[in-house]
């Protein structure tokens, strides 16, 4: 029993058919029955009733599903297992929010180049629906995202606390003006059409954009505004010409943190960056209580 037949099984029922299968792994209709075809040849039964132009999943079917999925999933946590051989040696594929990237991962990464040299570090930066996503498809080993996160397949670690503030060039008034964010899926967009809606701005317009300078420097001449976390404002070469202000907790304040799947492989490259960034954040803010 080959993996590519049961990945296209799983395919096949996870999309509801032959042709959306074939799109989700990039081949031709004509392989994804192939190998069901062959499958069903291999153990001997049918594992879909044919129902017009519909497949229905066959009890056989049902129960190769339940297996198919646990030797998938055993497959991939074997393949995390090889990548990260030991603590000095593999792969360690990272996910990122732009703006978690930019104000807390550098001091992460340089804490796991210490203490494994020899893990090579791929870091991604997408919106946080994607993040969660690429987690969920086992493209990423672990993310950080704005939570909380909810759901059965994954385990939320919060790292730190970020706060949202309102931004808007000197002199600009935010409510007439139009948002300018992230794209679809960033959970700080979520949160700021929120927030425009429940205070009733004049202009609903948003502006895209999909670099964290892209929209802080469109902001500070007065195009739009924007909720941004506090700290990456406060470093942006723009903050002479922006104003910060306060929102509602609801609306600003947002557990950030570590999402991987929960019964993965614990990798020690990924317990060395956890750790390391939840002391950073630590020292973070004893240095602000004590300023």
């Amino acid at each position: 029993m080959e993996l590519i037949a049961l990945r296209t099984f799983q395919a096949v029922v996870e999309e509801g058919g032959i042709l959306a299968a074939s799109r989700r792994l990039n081949t031709v209709q004509s392989n994804v029955t192939g190998r069901i075809r062959k499958l069903e040849e291999e153990l001997g039964t049918e594992l879909f009733l044919r129902k017009g132009r519909g497949l229905e999943l066959a009890p056989s079917g049902r129960v190769l599903l339940d297996y198919a999925r646990r030797m998938l999933q055993l497959e991939r946590q074997t393949a995390a297992a090889v990548r990260q051989v030991g603590s000095s040696v593999g792969e360690l594929r990272i996910g990122a929010m732009e703006t978690f990237a930019a104000l807390h991962l550098p001091g992460g990464l340089k804490a796991v180049r210490a203490a494994h040299p020899g893990v090579e570090l791929r870091v991604y930066t997408e919106p946080t629906a994607l993040l969660v996503e690429k987690v969920l498809d086992h493209k990423l080993d672990c993310a950080f995202v704005a939570g909380p996160v909810i759901h059965p397949d994954l385990a939320f670690q919060p790292v730190v606390v970020e706060e949202l503030v309102q931004v808007h060039a000197q002199g600009a008034d935010p409510v007439q003006l139009p948002l300018i964010l992230f794209r679809e899926g960033c959970a700080y967009r979520t949160r700021a059409l929120a927030w425009q809606r429940s205070i009733g701005h004049a202009q609903a317009d948003v502006m895209e954009f999909g670099t964290l300078d892209g929209i802080l420097g469109c902001v500070s001449v007065g195009l739009g505004w924007t909720l941004m976390p506090r700290r990456v404002v406060e470093q942006s070469k723009h903050a002479p010409d922006l104003i910060v202000e306060a929102v509602p907790p609801e609306i600003g304040e947002v557990p950030t943190g570590l999402v991987c799947l929960q019964e993965g492989v614990p990798l020690p490259a990924m317990t060395t960056l956890v750790a390391a960034l939840t002391a950073q954040t630590a020292a973070g803010a004893r240095a602000t209580v004590e300023a």
